[in-house]
């Protein structure tokens, strides 16, 4: 069957157009995380679901004639087909990046009222071109935002590893596993066709899901690092500020009494001189 039609990969394709908005604003480490989702994520379920996942039910086999026993069977040992279980995956780690998008969006849209406000409308093309192009510092509300998309990222990737490796019992796929489900008339023998390129499969898809909780990781604490530069030369900022202002405090009393006694040596002397 064609999992993947020609639909499917214009919502995919639909799909990292959107997420491309992101890999504008995003860190070295973001760009290489979408990277990294694309090239070995993405592209390999479009390219080679099919030819390895395509007769996981069909050439499913059982030692029995039973009706009904090898259909059980499958459902026992496959509960969710691998395929639909790392779209699944793939669908629920991309959608926080989209909050950084839709977050983009909402700040750009507010400039642009804004220059239009103070423009009575007048806003020159060339403006609104550069306002589509330019790129945002991940500081204040976009900050928190990205932070959050990146926690739900590792949240839900570690998520659905942890599911993988609970419902299939590990990510080693088996040769045979013996069934007991009823109608089955006793314990049968089931053969799964490809174990082996199923489990290399398996153990790739499972890799290139480690590298990206690695890059959200290592992402997630550079930007908590600047976030903490920033904070302390604010607080550097603010405390030479009070410095000043402190030795300036001190400092007026002294200059009052030198202009004191200027001005009363300057009386003095036009006194003196009067007489």
């Amino acid at each position: 069957f064609n999992m993947f039609s020609t639909a499917d990969r214009m919502s995919w394709e639909a799909l990292y157009t959107q997420l491309g908005g992101v890999n504008k604003h995003s860190t070295s480490l973001g760009k290489i995380w979408l990277s990294v989702l694309f090239i070995f994520r993405f592209s390999i379920l479009v390219i080679a679901a099919e030819t390895v996942w395509g007769d996981e039910q069909s050439d499913f086999t059982c030692n029995t004639q039973q009706p009904g026993c090898k259909n059980v069977c499958y459902d026992h040992f496959f509960p969710v087909s691998h395929i639909r279980f790392w779209c699944l995956q793939l669908i629920f780690v991309s959608t926080p990046a989209l909050l950084v998008v839709m977050h983009v969006a909402y700040r750009k849209h507010n400039v642009k009222k804004g220059l239009l406000a103070n423009r009575g409308g007048g806003v020159k093309g060339d403006n609104l071109e550069s306002l589509k192009k330019r790129r945002l510092h991940i500081t204040g509300s976009l900050w928190w935002t990205y932070t959050s998309s990146l926690f739900f990222r590792l949240l839900f990737e570690a998520g659905f590893m942890y599911a993988l490796y609970y419902v299939y019992d590990g990510f080693q796929m088996a040769r045979l596993v013996k069934c007991e489900q009823w109608p089955c008339p006793n314990k049968v023998d089931c053969f799964i066709s490809r174990p082996t390129e199923k489990t290399v499969f398996t153990i790739f898809m499972v890799g290139s899901s480690a590298i990206c909780i690695v890059l959200n990781v290592a992402e997630l604490a550079y930007l908590i690092f600047k976030a903490l530069l920033r904070c302390s030369a604010r607080a550097k900022g603010r405390r030479a500020s009070d410095h000043q202002d402190k030795m300036s405090t001190e400092k007026a009393p002294l200059q009052n009494e030198k202009n004191t006694k200027l001005l009363s040596s300057a009386s003095d002397s036009s006194s003196n001189k009067t007489v």
